[in-house]
């Protein structure tokens, strides 16, 4: 039923915690007009719990509602935000007691940030660049699962021979462009969060394309996707590049392919990803 999970529940430790289903939050992040990521944050109205402090919209899960439906329900009460337009990416449990109630935090992403309109459990909603998010007064259990949700820059490097391969569409009939088809399939999905083989969060602006052979003639304008045309070998230029970047701490360099000899080459500190990995957002 609506709303049978507002109320609070009382966990095994003693402590009230809300909703008696348990509760969950939308992470929505969206690119600033420079490409740096937001998040949709609120300013929790001061009757409320931890009143005064910034956290993600959500709240109580109803008893039919699966976590992803009730964060977007409860974001969409409290930012009057376009749920059309919202790419749910994963969900994560952040809190919780054993046995007992638990906040799960939904992740998403939005092409642009988008228009909000507070009720009453709002005194201000913004859209904040990741970077200053730690910097406010944040919610006690928002701030505690913060580091484990926030991105980092991740730059990808694509095998798009091997990508391109993996599957059957007679791509081989016009490699140029089936590549080019591919790539600006891709850019079209982008940016986007990216969830990595660590728990972590990447996120990702563009896709670099090596390209090898015909493929050199594949016609990608949008700048989504910078295009690197190997001399030789796509393997060796890919190669190049994983190990140029790999000792850059503030960035994760990942590789999509699924050669296992390339793989082999690849310094240790690169993610290798999977070609289902990119071929999933399409």
């Amino acid at each position: 039923m609506r709303g049978d999970g507002d109320g609070w529940a009382v966990g095994p430790d003693g402590d009230r915690r809300w909703g008696k289903h348990g509760a969950a939050g939308l992470l929505l992040r969206a690119p600033l007009p420079d490409g740096r990521p937001a998040v949709l944050l609120q300013h929790r109205a001061a009757w409320s719990h931890q009143g005064g402090t910034w956290a993600l919209p959500g709240g109580a899960r109803d008893s039919h509602e699966s976590t992803v439906d009730a964060a977007v329900r409860e974001a969409h009460e409290e930012t009057g935000i376009d749920v059309s337009v919202v790419a749910v990416r994963t969900e994560r449990v952040t809190a919780g007691v054993v046995g007992g109630w638990t906040y799960t935090t939904v992740v998403a992403d939005a092409g642009i940030p988008l228009a909000t309109v507070p009720n009453g459990e709002s005194t201000e909603l913004r859209w904040v660049p990741e970077v200053e998010v730690e910097a406010m007064a944040l919610h006690a259990g928002f701030a505690a699962s913060w580091p484990t949700l926030r991105t980092r820059v991740v730059r990808v490097l694509l095998d798009t021979a091997n990508v391109l391969g993996s599957r059957p569409t007679g791509w081989w009939r016009d490699r140029p462009g089936a590549t080019g088809a591919l790539l600006n399939e891709l850019a079209a999905v982008l940016p986007r969060t990216l969830e990595l083989p660590d728990g972590g969060f990447g996120w990702v602006t563009q896709i670099e394309a090596v390209l090898e052979g015909r493929a050199r003639d594949a016609i990608v304008e949008d700048a989504r996707i910078p295009v690197h045309a190997a001399t030789g070998s796509g393997d060796d230029e890919l190669a190049r590049l994983a190990g140029a970047t790999a000792t850059l701490t503030s960035e994760v360099t990942v590789v999509v392919t699924a050669d296992r000899g390339l793989r082999e080459r690849l310094p240790d500190s690169v993610i290798a990803l999977s070609p289902s990995t990119v071929l999933d957002w399409l």
